[in-house]
């Protein structure tokens, strides 16, 4: 079973040998910063699944590091537990206003550390449907948000993000190389929406290289554009110059025979509610599918959008 990751983060050296030998006793994977902006820094890089931190630290303080976190769509469900000194009730109302989820005073109790980590974890695991590798909201946060946007009657527009050829990728390079392409795009995705959507736009994971966006009908061709202006500009640092140069590498397709394969690219199937009358979020995901499906079909990165009425 994989050991859950948690970062701690202490100026006090003391302090860090205190959490990880307690949180190393109860089987969990630990590791370590100094500072805020060290942590920042490890959280991109390790993706725990708990941060313990400091409030009172050099460079940047715990809440700092809290607010900075829940301004980042890929991170802002990671759970974090604030250490605060004791009758600092200032320092819990700051970090509790910066999103932490639970507090520890120090000096702490081991057992009562534990206590909290595992209730902060467990009570996560359950609101969270989170895909584990990019942090974006999951298959349930995906269904409840377009029907919340059915419901409104309001103007919206899933966009189905896929990745092409993404499987001969993954064979021939490996599957650490593909999690840092999906990972990728999901910051696509997240830089796209930033520049060119709305503020109360969504992104979600479906699972795999199959993403959403959920925006309004007017934005959807300039952030489209965008999400494939920047794919396509990731593409050629992934692969080797050989078959770069190329343009394609060798392997198997889905019936198993061994062909030319073209490098990544991503189609992008919009629905919109703009000329049809949409009642159910399975509607939105059998047009998706067939939009998304003709995209696959044409070359290279595509979007493609319905512009039938249907009464």
């Amino acid at each position: 079973m994989l050991k859950e990751k948690i970062l701690i983060v202490d100026d006090d050296l003391d302090i860090l040998d205190v959490l990880r030998i307690t949180l190393e006793a109860e089987g969990y994977q630990v590791i370590e910063a100094h500072d805020g902006q060290e942590a920042l820094e490890m959280v991109k890089k390790s993706s725990p699944d708990l941060l313990i931190t400091d409030f009172k630290m050099p460079r940047m303080c715990g809440d700092e590091v809290c607010k900075t976190l829940k301004q980042d769509i890929l991170i802002q469900h990671m759970p974090i537990i604030m250490l605060t000194g004791k009758g600092e009730i200032t320092d819990k109302i700051h970090g509790i206003n910066a999103g932490a989820d639970d507090y520890v005073v120090k000096p702490f109790e081991p057992q009562e550390l534990v206590a909290r980590v595992k209730m902060v974890l467990r009570r996560s695991a359950r609101d969270l449907d989170a895909n584990p590798l990019t942090r974006l909201p999951g298959n349930v946060s995906i269904i409840n948000e377009i029907r919340n946007r059915i419901d409104k009657n309001t103007p919206f527009a899933v966009c189905y993000a896929d990745l092409d050829k993404f499987k001969a990728f993954n064979d021939k390079y490996g599957f650490e190389k593909g999690d840092e392409v999906i990972k990728n795009t999901a910051r696509i995705l997240i830089n796209s929406v930033q520049e060119k959507g709305t503020p109360q736009d969504f992104i979600g994971h479906i699972g795999g290289d199959d993403f959403v966006v959920v925006t309004i009908p007017d934005k959807t061709d300039d952030l489209c554009k965008k999400i494939i202006a920047d794919f396509n500009s990731m593409v050629p640092g992934l692969y080797n110059r050989e078959d770069l140069e190329k343009g394609y590498i060798i392997g198997q397709d889905r019936k198993k025979k061994t062909r030319k394969i073209p490098l990544l690219s991503i189609s992008i199937g919009v629905v919109t509610n703009e000329k049809r009358k949409i009642n159910h979020v399975g509607e939105v995901g059998e047009i998706g599918a067939e939009l998304k499906e003709y995209a696959k079909s044409l070359p290279g990165s595509n979007y493609v959008k319905e512009r039938r009425k249907i009464i």
